[in-house]
């Protein structure tokens, strides 16, 4: 064998061993998927609507710190704290992010007593407007409140957006 041919072999052999020991590439952390840090929040009045039908409410905006953690890239679930005062939990169902809460306070009757209401924010990464998160606001208080027997839904575009 000649001294080129001896040397292509060796290279060979060595490429060959070299890429037998390479490691497997690592499996993503399922924490890559968490939603953490503090963003803008904004509850969009300007096209609100109560019980489906447009109805201008208050733009509500807001300061949240989110912290969740992933057991899988589906699997996830923290907490949000507002700058509102109020603090809640967060969950992943994919596609979305869910926050509920209790609103205190939240529907006044005519006889001055109030009830409260459930408010679910949801939202999802907006692949057309990244790093930001889009979704709804829904505030929902229960049928027979008042006296009337119709749920009161209030449901306002909500947008999440990253603060630097």
């Amino acid at each position: 064998m000649s001294i080129p041919t001896r040397l292509g072999a060796a290279m060979m052999l060595v490429a060959v061993m070299a890429g037998s020991t390479v490691a497997p590439p690592a499996a993503a952390d399922p924490n890559d998927y968490a939603l953490n840090g503090r963003f803008t929040a904004i509850s969009d009045g300007q096209w609100a609507k109560t019980n489906e039908r447009f109805h201008d409410e208050a733009t509500v905006t807001s300061t949240w710190t989110i912290r969740t953690s992933c057991r899988t890239a589906i699997d996830c679930s923290g907490q949000v704290s507002s700058d509102q005062g109020w603090t809640a939990d967060v969950t992943y169902d994919e596609p979305m992010w869910y926050v509920t809460r209790t609103v205190d306070d939240w529907m006044t009757c005519p006889d001055g007593t109030s009830v409260a209401g459930q408010q679910i924010i949801k939202f999802f990464i907006d692949h057309y407007d990244e790093p930001n998160l889009r979704g709804w606001d829904n505030t929902l208080g229960p049928s027979g409140a008042c006296g009337i027997n119709k749920v009161l839904d209030i449901e306002l575009p909500f947008k999440l957006i990253p603060i630097a």
